[in-house]
């Protein structure tokens, strides 16, 4: 490299020198400094490396000086604290729609965003009981897609699909193109949800992101705006279980004390206790009863009762039935 094109690139060099190479317990002397440069083909003496710092402080990196048996330089201060780092790496690693691949190459990036002696701390592996990774990578192409329509208020198509017992993906509807006004991605139950506004059925609707498939944008504006004009994703998210659609209505519930850290869980802290009795509060919550919902109460083996709407009690005595037959029936 002729010398006025590496001196030109020397503080470029430095910079990246001192984010790779350097922390808190990792400073370097000047004369370390000199040789990360002679790597890059950049020769520099001990004086200009001092009025190169300055003018990096000056740029505003925030380079400590410490002094041991000479005086060691380091970046004080990142973008990212590594607790930060070491959460997002977690997030990544244990994410189920984020595939193995994937979730390999984006924490090799995070990586990069500290020292590679940090970086050596981050490679830690979460453990989550029955974690199973998808395998759709196009996932991530069709939430830029998502964002996209939605940032340029156009409605997409797509196709959804469904899994067979005999593991093979089956297009819903016979390949019918669904057509919708997207307007928000949520997260529930591990899984990645478009919402959307259906004008066909006047509705708002959510889809799997994982199921979604030959996604497009087009050239059409989005329907919905007055459904969603108070429309709150966090309700939504606490009234619809497992992303089962249907209306919401109303429930009351009667459950043991011990489950009052699941209820606000669930609910959050600004549902309304009622006491009943030593042992029991009640509650009135907005709910889609799906078998999802059913299910949930049910898990919690007596200590939650439905006790209205009456055809909720009905319905769920239903399945309980269902369910007891269907064990008759094996024996």
């Amino acid at each position: 490299m002729p010398k006025s094109a590496a001196h030109k690139l020397k503080l470029l060099y430095l910079m990246k020198i001192f984010f790779e190479y350097t922390d808190e317990e990792h400073p370097l002397t000047a004369a370390e400094l000199i040789s990360h440069l002679k790597c890059y083909g950049i020769s520099a003496e001990r004086k200009s490396i001092y009025s190169d710092i300055d003018m990096l402080i000056e740029y505003g990196l925030d380079i400590i000086a410490v002094k041991s048996k000479s005086y060691g330089y380091y970046i004080a201060s990142r973008e990212f604290e590594l607790p930060e780092l070491k959460l997002l790496v977690d997030s990544v690693q244990s994410s189920k729609f984020i595939t193995k691949k994937k979730s390999s190459e984006l924490i090799k990036k995070i990586e990069r965003l500290t020292s590679k002696y940090q970086a050596t701390k981050l490679e830690r592996q979460v453990f989550v009981a029955n974690r199973i990774k998808t395998m759709n990578e196009s996932i991530y192409y069709t939430v830029d897609y998502i964002h996209t329509a939605i940032s340029e208020n156009a409605k997409i198509s797509f196709k959804y699909f469904e899994w067979t017992a005999e593991k093979k993906k089956v297009l819903k509807h016979g390949g019918k193109e669904y057509i919708t006004s997207p307007w928000a991605l949520t997260w529930d139950d591990e899984n990645y949800y478009l919402v959307a506004y259906d004008s066909e059925s006047d509705a708002i609707r959510h889809y799997r992101v994982d199921k979604i498939t030959d996604i497009k944008t087009l050239n059409e504006k989005r329907e919905g705006e007055v459904c969603f004009a108070e429309f709150d994703m966090a309700v939504y998210s606490k009234s619809v279980f497992g992303m089962f659609g249907g209306k919401a209505e109303y429930v009351t519930l009667l459950c043991d004390s011990s489950l009052a850290g699941i209820i606000i869980d669930r609910f959050g802290e600004e549902v309304t206790f009622l006491k009943r009795g030593e042992n029991k509060f009640e509650i009135t919550v907005n709910v889609v009863l799906s078998p999802l919902f059913y299910s949930w109460v049910f898990g919690f083996a007596g200590r939650m009762t439905i006790e209205s709407p009456e055809k909720a009690k009905s319905e769920f005595k239903r399945q309980l039935q269902a369910v007891e037959k269907s064990f008759s029936d094996n024996e």
